[in-house]
Formats: C-alpha cells, structure tokens, sequence
C-alpha cells in the first residue's frame, strides 16, 4: 500500500500518495505542492508545516529542504544548475508537456533557488550515492 500525505484546512482536504509530491515552493504564507501529474494545490501553510509533516512520514528520508523556500522529492532532482541558480526535476513518472514532442524521461520542471541551497542540495545528493 502506497504512503499517502494527509492535509487538512478548516475548508479542505487533500490525499497525495507521497511519490506524487515533486516540490514544495513556499510564498510568503502560502505554499504550492507540485504533484508528478501537472497539477499544483496552493495551501495556506507555512513551509515548516510541511517539513514538519514529511519528517512523520516512512519515506522521509526522500525530502530535502532547500533553503528557505523549497523542499524537494529527492528521486526527481535530475539537474542542479549553481551558476544559473535553478533546479530541473524529471524522471520516467513525470508527464511529457503536450505542446512539445518531449521523451518520456524529459523534465517538465524548472525551479529557482539560491546558489547555497542549491550547494547543500548538490552536496547532499552526491554523499547519498
């Protein structure tokens, strides 16, 4: 049986299977969850309630903080960029864009981050080989 995320809001829940997550961008007090499939739910919650909530998980060792405003599902990291400043994620489960003949393996995903998070991110991955 697959792991699932549980939100809960005074107005909403929402059930993401744990391998579905991509990243989590924070804004402000609003947080976007990026799933695998396209789709982004915007969550009035700070990124420490969903760091907190991931470190409950069985697999949480497959979320790394990123800085002040990203966590990020490990198995989808494909490329780290410093000098450019951003993250690509791809992977065999993430969708191809419709509007370009892509591989099955093409990322979809582009995020900014700062150079030292994308540092720590970096190093992290390579200790983890």
């Amino acid at each position: 049986m697959e792991e699932r995320f549980l939100i809960i809001t005074p107005t909403q829940m929402v059930r993401v299977a744990v391998d579905e997550i991509v990243y989590v961008k924070a804004d402000g007090n609003y947080c976007d969850l990026v799933l695998i499939n396209g789709r982004k739910r915007s969550m009035t919650f700070q990124l420490h309630y969903f760091e907190d909530n991931l470190k409950r998980l069985k697999s949480s060792k497959t979320f790394i903080r990123v800085g002040r405003s990203l966590i990020v599902n490990r198995d989808y990291v494909q490329f780290i960029d410093l000098s450019g400043q951003f993250i690509i994620f791809g992977g065999k489960h993430i969708p191809k864009e419709s509007n370009e003949a892509r591989g099955a393996h093409e990322p979809i995903y582009t995020v900014r981050a700062s150079r030292e998070a994308l540092s720590q991110l970096k190093e992290e991955l390579e200790s983890a080989k």
